[in-house]
C-alpha cells in the first residue's frame, strides 16, 4: 500500500494540483490562481484550462484546478482554498449549453469531457453557476471569466434556448472582468496587475463594466465605438443585426477599436482583441510539461481525450470566416502556426506516450490547411476590416501556397515512429485546390480513407449567407480528388458535412440539395440542424429574420417538426459511397 501511494503521488505531482492533499505534497499553503472548469482535467494542450494552467506556471505562479465542481454546494469550489491573486471560471472546451442541448432543444445523453462520458457533470450556464458559487465561497476574491462560454457572451447577445436577448454574462454573473479569445496574453498581464495591485482597466483582450454615474468616457480612447444599447437591441431586430455588423467589422486585432455598450444603467467596456501570439511564443507554449494525460484521478476514459491524444495542434485561428462559426470568432481571423520543428519535438514526445500506436491521427487546428497561410501583406493586414479573407473570393494578399503544411507533414512521416500521418480535422477545399501538389500528397499520404470536407449545401444563396464556396467549387475539387485516388492507387472519398435549416434554407433548398447528393454518389452521413450560437452572424440572421448585408427580410424555419423534415429530406435513405 505505501508502494502504492508513492506511485500515485509522485504521478500527480506532474499535473497541477486538484485537492489539498496534492498542494501539501508540493509544499504550498496556498494557490496564487485557482481555475474552475466545467471540464474533466486532462493536462494536454489540446484542452483550454491545462493550457492557462501550464502557461501560468510558467510565469512563476502557483496554478491549481477544480475540475466539474458541484454548483450545488461551496464545499468543492474551497478544495484548494482562497487564492491569493484570482479565481478564474470556464465552462470548459464547450459553451455549457451546447454541450447539453441538440439544435431541437433535446437533452444530450453524454458529455465526452467528462469521465466516462457521462452527461450532468457541468451545470447548465455554468460560468453563471460557478460564479455564483465562488463569490458565496470567497467573497472578496477577485473573479476573471475566459473560455469560449464568456467569450461569445461579452455583449448582449441572442440567446436561443431561453429566445430572448440577454445581457453580458459579465453583468449577470458580477464578476470583475472578462477575457474573450485565446486569453493567454491577457490572463497572464491580469495576474500581473494583481500582484502590484493596480488597475484591470485597459487591457487588450478583456472586458469590464462601470455604473452609470462612475463612468469616464475621457479614459477611453477617442475613437471608441459605442454599440447600440441592451434595451435597443432587445427590441429592434435592426439595431440587433447593425450592433453584430459592428463587432464584428471591429474584431481585427490590428485595427479593431475598443466599444462600449449601455445596459440598464451600467456600461460594459469591451476594449480591443489581444494580439496574437507570435510562432516563437506559441512554440514555448507546446514546449510546457504537460503530463498529456487525463488526471489519474479519473478511473474510467474521458472520450475527448481519446478522440484527440494522437494528434497535434499546429495552427491557430481560421481566415474563413464563416457565419455560423462560434470557433472562428472565438480564435479570430489572424492565422498563427507553429514552427516546423515545434511540431516535430512534439511528435517525438507523444512517440514516447505508452498509448502511441504509430499513428498521428491529425495535424490541423480549426482548419488544417491554413497552417503555414495567412497574409502576406503586413500594410493590408493592418488595414484591413474584411469579415472573410477568402470571402466572396479568396483575396490577393492571402497566401495559398501549401509548401510549409506538405514539408511539416512530410518531416512527421519521416520520423521512424509514425507509420502513418492523417489529416482528420478537415480541409478548405477551395484553398487546397490553388496548390495541385499540396492534393497530390494529401491523397497520397494523408487520408485515412475518407476526407472530411465542409461544402454545407448546395444552394449558392444559402452558400453566400454562410459565406462559403460555391458548390461548383467543391464539385470540381471532389472529382479531381477521387480522380487522383484512383491514379494513386487508393480507394477514398469525400465525407461531406451538411447543414439543414440554416436561416436563408428552405425545403425546395433541401431537396435541390438531396438531388445533387444522388447524382454525385454522396452518402450524407454528417449532416446537423443549425443550432444558433450566441455572437454568431448566422444567430443574429435567425433571430432577427435580416439579411446581414441588405436588411432585406429572410427566410428562418423555426418549427422543431420542419426542421426535423429538412434534415429526414437528406438522411432517409443511403447513397452507396
Amino acid at each position: 500500500l505505501s508502494r502504492i501511494l508513492t506511485i500515485l503521488g509522485s504521478m500527480e505531482s506532474s499535473f497541477l494540483p486538484t485537492t489539498r492533499s496534492e498542494l501539501d505534497r508540493l509544499g504550498w499553503d496556498r494557490c496564487d490562481i485557482v481555475l474552475v472548469s466545467g471540464d474533466a482535467y486532462v493536462d494536454h494542450p489540446s484542452f483550454g484550462i491545462a493550457l492557462i494552467g501550464r502557461f501560468l506556471e510558467s510565469l512563476g505562479y502557483r496554478v491549481g484546478i477544480i475540475p466539474q465542481p458541484d454548483p450545488r454546494s461551496t464545499g468543492g469550489f474551497l478544495e484548494l482554498g482562497r487564492p491569493s491573486l484570482f479565481v478564474g471560471v470556464s465552462s470548459g472546451a464547450m459553451d455549457s449549453m451546447v454541450n447539453h442541448y441538440t439544435s431541437l432543444a433535446r437533452l444530450r445523453s453524454d458529455d465526452a469531457y467528462s469521465e466516462g462520458g457521462l452527461a450532468g457533470l457541468r451545470p447548465d450556464r455554468a460560468v453563471l453557476r460557478y460564479t455564483n458559487m465562488v463569490k458565496q465561497a470567497m467573497p472578496g476574491v477577485p473573479i476573471v471569466l475566459g473560455g469560449i462560454e464568456a467569450s461569445l457572451r461579452r455583449i448582449s447577445h441572442y440567446d436561443y434556448w431561453s429566445d430572448s436577448v440577454r445581457k453580458s454574462i459579465l453583468l449577470d454573473s458580477k464578476a470583475d472582468i472578462l477575457v474573450y479569445g485565446m486569453g493567454e496574453k491577457a490572463v497572464a498581464e491580469i495576474a500581473g496587475r494583481l500582484g502590484q495591485g493596480r488597475s484591470l482597466d485597459g487591457i487588450r483582450g478583456t472586458a469590464v463594466y462601470a455604473g452609470q454615474a462612475g463612468f469616464d468616457r475621457g479614459a477611453l480612447p477617442p475613437d471608441t465605438l459605442t454599440l447600440p444599447s441592451h434595451e435597443q437591441v432587445s427590441r429592434s431586430p435592426a439595431e440587433f443585426m447593425r450592433m453584430t455588423r459592428l463587432v464584428e467589422r471591429e474584431s481585427s486585432p490590428w485595427n479593431g477599436r475598443a466599444m462600449t455598450q449601455r445596459a440598464d444603467t451600467r456600461i460594459v467596456v469591451v476594449h480591443p482583441p489581444q494580439l496574437p501570439m507570435s510562432t516563437q511564443e506559441l512554440d514555448a507554449l507546446y514546449a510546457l510539461p504537460f503530463a498529456r494525460l487525463p488526471h489519474p484521478r479519473y478511473r474510467q476514459s474521458i472520450p475527448a481525450f481519446e478522440m484527440i491524444r494522437s494528434s497535434l495542434t499546429c495552427v491557430r485561428g481560421c481566415a474563413g470566416g464563416c457565419t455560423f462559426c462560434a470557433i472562428g470568432v472565438h480564435q479570430g481571423r489572424a492565422i498563427r502556426s507553429r514552427s516546423r520543428e515545434s511540431v516535430l519535438r512534439e511528435a517525438e514526445l507523444l512517440a514516447s506516450m505508452d498509448y502511441f500506436r504509430g499513428t498521428i491521427s491529425d495535424v490541423g487546428g480549426p482548419t488544417a490547411n491554413m497552417y503555414g497561410l495567412g497574409c502576406a501583406s503586413e500594410q493590408a493586414m493592418l488595414e484591413c476590416r474584411r469579415s472573410s479573407c477568402l470571402f466572396p473570393d479568396v483575396c490577393r494578399h492571402f497566401r495559398t501556397g501549401h509548401g510549409s503544411y506538405g514539408r511539416l507533414l512530410e518531416g512527421l512521416l519521416s520520423m521512424g515512429s509514425s507509420k502513418h500521418v492523417l489529416v482528420s480535422s478537415g480541409i478548405r477545399h477551395d484553398l487546397a485546390a490553388r496548390d495541385p501538389l499540396f492534393v497530390d500528397q494529401l491523397v497520397t499520404h494523408h487520408v485515412p480513407g475518407l476526407l472530411k470536407l465542409a461544402p454545407e449545401h448546395s444552394s449558392n444563396r444559402v452558400l453566400r449567407l454562410m459565406r462559403k464556396p460555391s458548390w461548383s467549387s467543391f464539385e470540381r475539387f471532389r472529382r479531381d480528388f477521387e480522380d487522383r485516388s484512383i491514379r494513386a492507387g487508393r480507394e477514398q472519398y469525400i465525407l461531406p458535412y451538411l447543414m439543414a435549416a440554416f436561416p436563408g434554407c428552405t425545403m425546395e433548398d433541401m431537396r435541390q440539395l438531396d438531388s445533387r447528393l444522388s447524382r454525385s454518389g454522396l452518402r450524407p452521413e454528417q449532416v446537423q440542424i443549425f443550432l444558433p450560437t450566441p455572437m454568431t452572424t448566422a444567430t443574429a440572421m435567425y433571430h432577427t429574420g435580416l439579411h446581414p448585408e441588405t436588411g432585406e427580410r429572410i427566410f428562418v424555419e423555426r418549427s422543431a417538426a420542419r426542421k426535423r423534415e429538412q434534415l429526414a429530406t437528406i438522411m432517409r435513405r443511403g447513397r452507396g459511397r
